[in-house]
Order: structure tokens, then C-alpha cells, then sequence
């Protein structure tokens, strides 16, 4: 059944959902996967051992101000299964997100790890490709010229959506003056497009939307911690009702995703929000109908589920500066019509290459209309 999945994905876009063609446009790089030859499970990744990853830990949920619980364990440490009965000839059923974050070109990147990855794609055959920003270290030609080139390999596999984070704006540039923001964004938009919050849609699939969380040194993200006044992530308002809008302009039933940077949940080992004023931002994610949130910034994978409904996805680093010296990682998001799962691939640095690690899954909620367009109440 496995192989025959996998022949089923690599059948030319053409016939087959897997290799769709997403609308092009700024943040979603151009281009997208090329047919693959065979379908015999090349790579091994259908039900690959690990042999464990030293260092790993289990994922645990830690208190929650909305409401907000552990992942189910799906599979144990060393296995990861790719469904097998989950995709139909005549319409997609799942959709398989590579989700990447904080690589940190410029001195911080790990880039054997980072080649290791860009090897590995493929294998994967994701739907889509997540990077959700730090690509630079400090907002450097050269660094985000690394960036693009890395989405630039991530597209022969998959159609990429990128995002800034704060490390990819010039923050420097007319801090706390809430007009003429275009230099901040200036060379993060010079390799990556003019529009910052890009949309992915996956025919049949799912529909991706994004928000910006990285306004620099902004009123919105204002903190009495020194260190965190140009690192602090703000979600407006005016963010969240476009994204509600798209979300609500989206066929029913597609699972409705929304990628921003800031970690949206507390980080277990930092302790640490990646927004500020995040009770607002949470209460606006989920009256947005926000299915899946797919975010990163803090340096430590892991997965949780918001108020009950809205499953978070972090993203881990695959730079030098993981939490607690966990190993560096990205996560692999499958939506489903009943769950959504997100296994850990975790660098083995024995091995010198990633392995499936765990995986957590959530019962999709049941979700008929698409979420309403009346005004939210200010916060």
C-alpha cells in the first residue's frame, strides 16, 4: 500500500493532486515541482528507524492561558509512517506541509545540516514548503541572497511560501514611527518580493495565509525588557480581519491555515511569548477560523493545541542556537479530514542526517461554514 501511494504522488500534475501548481506571486516563490521518476519508496522514508535522537524528549503541554492541551502521542521515537489511505484519485484528502523555520544565514546557520535537508526534500514530497522567517542573521545582502537560493532549491520540490521574521528587518530604520515602514522591509523584499504576507492555495487542498508579526521597534511590541524591543512580535488587528477574510473567501471544509513567525504559544524551555500582547493575538487566531497555526522564532519544536481547536505547529532552528542544546529540527505537518499530525525530524548528528523523531496528533474540529466576516470588538 505504501509504494503504491508514493507511485500515486509522483504521477505528472497533470493527472495527479500531489504535484499541483499553486498561484504564483510575491512571498510564494516561483516554480514548482518537477515529476518524479518511479514509485518504489526511494529514500525509505515511508517507516524509517531512527535509532532515537540522544538528547529527545517527550512534548509536553504547559499551563495555558485560552485553553490549551498536549498532542497525543501517534507513533513512538524512531518511527514515522506515512499514511497510506489517504489520498483518493479524484480529490485531495490530505495535505503534507514541510514546515521550516529560523535558519539564520550569517553566521549562526548550521549549514551542513541545512544541505543535509535540501537533500532530503524530495523524499518527503511535501505539498508545500513552509519557511516562516530568520532566514538572516542581520537583514545582510549576503544572508538573505542564502535565503533566496535555499527557497530557490525548497521549490523543485514543492511550491514555498516565505515570511519575514525579525531578524530580516532592518529595525534600525525610524523606530517607533508608525508611518514609512518601506525601509524596513527594503532588502527583505528586494530578493523575496513587495508583498510581505503572502497567500498559497492548494486546489482541493488547503489554503495558507499569512500575517505579519515582525514590525521592528513598533508601539505595538513595546516591552520594559531592553533586550526584547526590536525581537518582541505584535499581531494587529487589521492582520487578523485579512486573514478572516481570505479564510471566509475559502471553499468550506479546507483545512485554513495560518503561518506567522512569533511563537503564538509559551516556549516549555524559554519560558518566554514570542507577542506581545498575546491573550489579544490568541483570542484573534481562533475567531479568525484558524484551523492549523504553523509559527517558529523561539528555537524549540514542538506542537500544542489552542482553546481546544486550533492546533499550533513550532517550528524548531536549524541554527547553532536550539534551546536547552536540543538538536536542531523541522517539523511535517499532515492535515487529514479527521487530524492533523506533526512529526519531528530531529537532526542525528551520529548519523548526519535527520530522522523522524515523534509525531503528535489532534482531532480535527468539524467545521461546515467558513468563519464569519462581523467586526471583531477592539482589545
Amino acid at each position: 500500500m505504501a509504494a503504491d501511494r508514493l507511485a500515486h504522488r509522483a504521477t505528472p500534475a497533470s493527472t495527479h493532486h500531489g504535484r499541483r501548481r499553486a498561484a504564483e506571486g510575491d512571498g510564494v516563490v516561483p516554480g514548482h515541482a518537477p515529476e518524479r521518476e518511479g514509485g518504489s519508496g526511494d529514500g525509505g522514508r515511508d517507516r524509517a528507524p531512527s535509532g532515537g535522537v540522544e538528547g529527545d524528549r517527550e512534548q509536553h503541554a504547559c499551563g495555558a492561558p485560552v485553553s490549551r492541551r498536549g498532542a497525543i502521542p501517534r507513533s513512538a521515537a524512531g518511527w514515522w509512517e506515512r499514511p497510506t489511505d489517504l489520498h483518493d484519485r479524484s480529490q485531495v484528502v490530505t495535505v503534507q506541509i514541510a514546515h521550516i523555520g529560523d535558519l539564520h544565514f550569517g553566521g549562526l546557520a548550521d549549514v551542513p545540516v541545512v544541505e543535509a535537508l535540501e537533500r532530503m526534500l524530495p523524499d518527503l514530497r511535501p505539498d508545500a514548503i513552509v519557511i516562516g522567517g530568520d532566514l538572516s542573521q542581520r537583514a545582510r545582502h549576503g544572508e538573505l541572497q542564502r535565503g533566496r537560493a535555499f527557497a530557490n532549491l525548497c521549490r523543485e520540490t514543492a511550491p514555498v511560501l516565505v515570511i519575514p521574521g525579525n531578524h530580516d528587518v532592518q529595525w534600525w530604520h525610524r523606530p517607533l514611527i508608525p508611518f514609512g515602514k518601506d525601509a524596513l522591509y527594503a532588502k527583505y523584499r528586494s530578493y523575496f518580493g513587495a508583498d510581505l504576507t503572502p497567500t498559497l492555495t492548494i486546489p482541493g487542498g488547503a489554503v495558507i495565509a499569512t500575517a505579519l508579526t515582525a514590525h521592528g521597534v513598533a508601539w505595538g511590541s513595546l516591552t520594559a525588557r531592553l533586550r526584547d524591543v526590536a525581537v518582541k512580535g505584535h499581531l494587529p488587528k487589521r492582520e487578523m480581519q485579512r486573514v478572516q477574510a481570505i479564510f471566509a473567501q475559502a471553499e468550506p471544509g479546507l483545512p485554513r491555515v495560518l503561518v506567522i513567525h512569533h511563537n503564538l504559544l509559551r516556549g516549555q524551555i524559554s519560558g518566554r511569548m514570542g507577542l506581545a500582547r498575546w491573550r489579544q493575538a490568541q483570542r484573534r487566531v481562533v475567531e479568525a477560523g484558524t484551523d492549523v497555526v504553523l509559527c517558529g522564532h523561539d528555537h524549540e519544536e514542538g506542537a500544542e493545541l489552542l482553546d481546544g481547536r486550533v492546533t499550533v505547529s513550532t517550528a524548531g532552528t536549524l541554527s547553532t542556537r536550539a534551546r536547552g542544546g536540543r538538536p536542531v529540527s523541522f517539523n511535517f505537518v499532515t492535515i487529514d479530514p479527521t487530524a492533523v499530525q506533526v512529526t519531528f525530524f530531529r537532526w542525528d548528528s551520529a548519523k548526519r542526517r535527520f530522522q523522524p523523531s515523534d509525531t503528535a496528533a489532534f482531532a480535527r474540529r468539524a467545521s461546515s461554514k467558513a468563519p464569519s466576516l462581523e467586526p471583531q470588538a477592539a482589545q
